[in-house]
C-alpha cells in the first residue's frame, strides 16, 4: 500500500545501509518515499557531534525541516561475547549518536525522529510478556547493560523534549530480530545466524558436535526483519506520541527448541553440544505487542518457521561471498 504521507517528504536513515536498514530503505520506497538519504561512515561518523552537525546542514539546506523525518537506526552492536568485551564502547558510541542526533534534529526545527530502542533496555527480571510500562521496574541484564541503557536514553530524551519543546519523537522497542543479510559472523553475531552458521559448517566438515554458549535454556522472542522495518515505517507514519511502543511477534521460543529447528531445517546430522560454563543472558524474553496494534494497527505477519526457511536459504546461497569478504577484511 503507498500513502501519501512520503510525498514531499525527505527521509535520513541512519544505518540504512545496514542489517535492518536495507529493508527499511525498501520498505519506504514501496510506500511511496522518494527522497531517502543514507549517510555513510566513510562520510560521517554519527558519534562525532560535528559530524552530526555537518550531516543535517548538507542535508537540511534548501530544504522545509518540518517535511524531514529522520529515522535513527545506526547502532554499534554485538552478541553476548562482544558485549562482555565492548561494554564501554557500546554505551558512549550509542549513547553519543542517539543524544546528538535528536538534539540537532530539534534544533533545527525537524519534523519528526523516529528513535529505534532495543529489547535490551528491559529489565532482567521483567514479567514475561514484557509490557512497556515495565521498562523501569529494574536494572536490565548486566552483559546488554551498557547498550540497553545508552539506547533507552532515546526515550527519556524524546518525551522530554515533546513535552518542553513539543517536537515530534517516538521511541519502538524491537524485539531480536533475524532474517537474510543479517551478520553470520561467528565473533559477533547474535544467536540465529550463529547457529545457523554453525549447524551448515558442521554439516560440511563432517563435524558431530560443535559447541553452542549456555545451557539452552532462556527463551527468546524474534521478528522477521521485513516485519520489523514494515513497523518501523507504519508507526513512522502513524504514531506521534511519547508512550514507548514494542515491536515482535508475540512468539516465544527456547534456544534449546530453536537450536533444534535449525539442526533440522539445514540437514546437519550431527548435534549441538551446550556449554554450560558460557553465560545464558536474559532468562526470558518475550513481548506484549498489543500496543502497536491499539496504536497505530501494526502486527508482524511473518510466521517464524517461514522467515527462518528464507534465512536458511540466504545464507546457503551467499556463504561463499560471506567467506571471501572475512578473508578479505580480516573479520
Amino acid at each position: 500500500m503507498t500513502t501519501n504521507f512520503w510525498q514531499n517528504k525527505k527521509v535520513i536513515v541512519t544505518g540504512g545501509a545496514g542489517f535492518l536498514g536495507s529493508f527499511v530503505t525498501a520498505k519506504l520506497k514501496e510506500r511511496g518515499a522518494t527522497d531517502i538519504y543514507i549517510p555513510t561512515i566513510e562520510e560521517y561518523n554519527l558519534v562525532n557531534p560535528n559530524d552530526i552537525r555537518r550531516l543535517y546542514d548538507a542535508t537540511l539546506k534548501d530544504f522545509d525541516p518540518k517535511n524531514v523525518v529522520i529515522i535513527h537506526l545506526a547502532a554499534n552492536v554485538g552478541g553476548i561475547g562482544a558485549n562482555r568485551e565492548h561494554p564501554a564502547e557500546f554505551f558512549y558510541d550509542n549513547l553519543m549518536m542517539g543524544v546528538e542526533l535528536m538534539h540537532q534534529a530539534y534544533k533545527n526545527g525537524v519534523g519528526k525522529f523516529v528513535a529505534i530502542g532495543t529489547v535490551c533496555a528491559y529489565p532482567k527480571f521483567t514479567p514475561v510478556p514484557f509490557k512497556e510500562d515495565d521498562l523501569w521496574i529494574g536494572y536490565p541484564e548486566e552483559t546488554n547493560a551498557p547498550y540497553g541503557l545508552a539506547k533507552k536514553m532515546m526515550l527519556v530524551q524524546a518525551q522530554a523534549y515533546r513535552q518542553q519543546y513539543g517536537f515530534n519523537a517516538i521511541f519502538l522497542l524491537p524485539v531480536n530480530l533475524y532474517g537474510p543479510r543479517d551478520n553470520f559472523n561467528l565473533q559477533s553475531s547474535h544467536v540465529i545466524p550463529a547457529l545457523i552458521r554453525k549447524a551448515v559448517e558442521a554439516q560440511e566438515h563432517g563435524e558431530k558436535e560443535p559447541p553452542v554458549w549456555g545451557d539452552g535454556s532462556p527463551t527468546r522472542e524474534f521478528l522477521y526483519v521485513e516485519d520489523a522495518a514494515d513497523g518501523i515505517v507504519t508507526a513512522a507514519e502513524k504514531y506521534n506520541s511519547d508512550q514507548p511502543v514494542n515491536l515482535g511477534s508475540g512468539y516465544e521460543i527456547s534456544i534449546k527448541d530453536l537450536s533444534e529447528m535449525i539442526v533440522k531445517m539445514t540437514g546437519f546430522e550431527g548435534k549441538l553440544v551446550w556449554q554450560t560454563d558460557k553465560p545464558n543472558g536474559q532468562p526470558r524474553r518475550g513481548l506484549d505487542v498489543s500496543r502497536a496494534k491499539e496504536l497505530f494497527g501494526w502486527s508482524a505477519q511473518v510466521p517464524f518457521e517461514e522467515g527462518m526457511r528464507r534465512t536458511i536459504q540466504w545464507f546457503k546461497e551467499n556463504k561463499k561471498l560471506i567467506e571471501s569478504r572475512e578473508q578479505t577484511t580480516g573479520h
